[in-house]
């Protein structure tokens, strides 16, 4: 089933709606959704490495966008909206104590979020509800983004068959890599805030 997934994965990374999903996955991880847009971009890079840093640009803008869509979140509906995502995760009882601390941090926050599998949108949405700048938000976001998925388009496209073989060759450990890392990702964001 496994191998069924990666296939399909691999011949939708070629397909003309590619890019669309790329930029809907990279907008929603940004501001609700869990899955990262790294399970469309690295298939994507590995079946048109030409086009990596075009992927890399479309996921890292789509990303801003809806990193600022997950901070108007936070500014304005936190009640409505954000509140129940954060008790969806598990970060409401801690929200005041981090809310205390973080315009303080909160560059720093946005870019570490940004670059490492840390759960972005608890971030955009701690953001908006915290009021941080919105332009040093944006700066931040841009900036630890691009870097994120330049390095990994840049490293596939660098790589290129190589890693694609090892891929396919070892497809479950780097299923179960991915998934402790998605995993392990919620499970820091837990106890760091």
């Amino acid at each position: 089933m496994l191998r069924r997934l990666y296939n399909w994965t691999m011949s939708f990374a070629a397909g003309r709606h590619a890019t669309k999903a790329l930029a809907g996955v990279a907008f929603a991880e940004s501001s609700f959704f869990p899955i990262p847009p790294d399970i469309l971009l690295i298939p994507m890079v590995l079946a048109e490495r030409a086009k990596a840093m075009r992927f890399a640009a479309i996921a890292t803008a789509a990303s801003v966008i809806g990193g600022i869509f997950g901070y108007l979140i936070g500014a304005f509906l936190f009640e409505q909206l954000a509140l129940p995502i954060l008790q969806f995760y598990g970060y409401d009882q801690q929200f005041e104590t981090f809310a205390a601390w973080y315009n303080d941090w909160g560059v720093w926050i946005v870019f570490i979020a940004g670059v490492t599998p840390f759960p972005y949108k608890v971030i955009t949405i701690a953001s908006g509800a915290t009021g941080l700048n919105f332009l040093v938000f944006i700066v931040a976001s841009i900036i630890a983004r691009g870097l994120r998925f330049v390095i990994v388009a840049g490293l596939l496209y660098w790589i290129g068959p190589p890693i694609r073989d090892f891929i396919e060759k070892r497809l479950g450990l780097v299923f179960t890599v991915f998934m402790v890392l998605l995993i392990g990702g919620f499970v820091v964001a837990r106890y760091m805030i």
